[in-house]
């Protein structure tokens, strides 16, 4: 009997519990939460063939595949515990310092010899499958460039409050730039129905996990869309409650390199609500690790892990679309 753990029932964690049972890729589902409501709800609503373990949690793991979908700051401990019981995971995640933690463990992961797929998300994860997918139509890349618009939930809005107010990090010609979070104003344009958007630097992982897969790359960017009351606010506590969903959201991916000696650029994108593109994402993963269609085994993020175009494929099967600007978007 094939069993998943799932750690985090919140808006991402719920909905990849909904999508493993649906399509079948796993027998049962465990999830662990420190929250007894949402436990509740979901042994509720989503069937007898879920169980729920509630707070404090065992040290062994007894499951086929994990997928960590918990708020920042508990992330990293899980991670230990998969590890260290040679279990292959999933994990969504999207505050930089935890990404950074997290990467710490790549020898461990690589020892254990399993599949460990850090930013299986909206972004980081479709964000890095984009700019994977984008880059193979090149000889050559240059730059790449990320800005992606919404939140996953309340934990996602929280992270992407406070990334506004921290040091953002770009890879320029072989080293990290410092920035602060709030600047750089750019005006991004992304799929419909979102649009024009302001987007800023920011605290965000995607730098990180792309400079891993592409070293080579020698410019690498992320920015957020914000308001003005966004940056004004950003060092204080939420003044309102986020929605529990989330809201519409979209991704921005610029490739620029050169094509047959021609400097080109390629532009991809995705709108969808970040939650569900997430939970989509990350239960396609699970399916993938079992069916053992993983490239490699150690740590890595969506760009390393998987053959982005026939993830993409699939992805799209499960109403994730992305498309490519060319005047009108059209899908690919």
């Amino acid at each position: 009997m094939t069993q998943a753990l799932i750690v985090g029932a919140g808006a991402v964690g719920l909905r990849v519990a909904r999508q493993l049972l649906a399509t079948e890729t796993v027998d049962r589902v465990v999830l662990q939460d420190v929250s007894s409501e949402r436990l509740e709800w979901a042994v509720r609503n989503l069937g007898d063939r879920i169980d729920i373990q509630h707070y404090p949690f065992a040290s062994s793991i007894d499951a086929d595949v994990v997928v960590i979908s918990s708020p920042q700051g508990t992330q990293l401990e899980i991670m230990e515990r998969a590890i260290a019981n040679s279990v292959p995971t999933v994990m969504v995640l999207d505050g930089l310092s935890e990404t950074v933690a997290v990467l710490r463990l790549e020898e461990a992961a690589r020892e254990a010899n399993v599949p460990v797929i850090i930013g299986a998300g909206f972004a980081p994860g479709l964000s890095c499958l984009l700019a994977a997918h984008a880059s193979s139509w090149f000889d050559s890349v240059d730059e790449i460039h990320i800005a992606k618009v919404g939140t996953g939930g309340p934990a996602c809005a929280l992270v992407h409050h406070r990334a506004l107010s921290r040091i953002s990090y770009d890879w320029r010609e072989e080293e990290w730039v410092r920035r602060p979070g709030g600047s750089g104003r750019e005006l991004c344009w992304f799929p419909d129905p979102v649009g024009a958007r302001d987007c800023y630097r920011a605290a965000l992982p995607d730098p990180i996990l792309l400079h891993h897969a592409f070293p080579s790359v020698k410019r690498i960017t992320a920015r957020m869309a914000a308001t003005r009351r966004d940056r004004l606010t950003a060092s204080l506590p939420m003044l309102m409650p986020p929605h529990p969903e989330g809201g519409p959201g979209a991704i921005r991916v610029e490739i620029r390199g050169y094509r047959e000696k021609i400097q080109d650029v390629v532009v991809l994108g995705s709108s969808s609500r970040p939650a569900v593109a997430a939970a989509a994402l990350a239960s396609l993963t699970v399916k993938w690790i079992l069916n053992n269609q993983i490239r490699i085994t150690g740590m890595g993020g969506m760009a390393e892990m998987v053959i982005a175009k026939g993830f993409l494929s699939e992805l799209f099967e499960r109403g994730i679309r992305t498309e490519i600007f060319e005047g009108d978007s059209v899908s690919v």
